[in-house]
């Protein structure tokens, strides 16, 4: 039954953020955030709404990749891409999104620059198996 509920709450936030991001489906996106939505972001105004109009505020050209996903009881933390949305460098994100209900309800991040083949140390990508350029 828990690993039913995780697989579940996996499947909410990734819906819920191609909805939102990709698809830019507001009153679809409703559904997945909680009209009371705690947002721990320091690049996100409060709540909900704050969300949406940021989301509304970028160019179209906004793109969401998911990569990694993992659920623990009612937290989830999804490694993923954002790019297109008028920075010179994509940014790779960890988000950290509590559900209640099948809803998102609070959510934190942690953002970095997305590093090229040139810049990473490691000479590995910090998204995916291959730099994007």
């Amino acid at each position: 039954m828990e690993s039913l509920r995780l697989s579940k709450n996996k499947e909410v936030v990734l819906k819920a953020f191609d909805t939102l991001f990709n698809k830019r489906d507001y009153v679809k996106a409703e559904a997945f955030w909680s009209p009371s939505y705690i947002q721990h972001s320091a690049h996100i105004p409060p709540g909900r709404e704050g969300l949406f109009n940021l989301v509304k505020s970028l160019p179209p050209t906004l793109k969401y990749e998911p990569g990694m996903i993992v659920a623990e009881g009612d937290l989830v933390m999804l490694h993923g891409r954002f790019s297109g949305f008028g920075q010179p460098t994509a940014w790779i994100v960890v988000d950290i999104l509590h559900i209640t209900s099948g809803v998102l309800t609070e959510h934190w991040d942690v953002i970095q620059d997305e590093a090229s083949h040139e810049t990473s140390k490691s000479g590995l990508p910090m998204f995916g198996e291959k730099f994007d350029k």
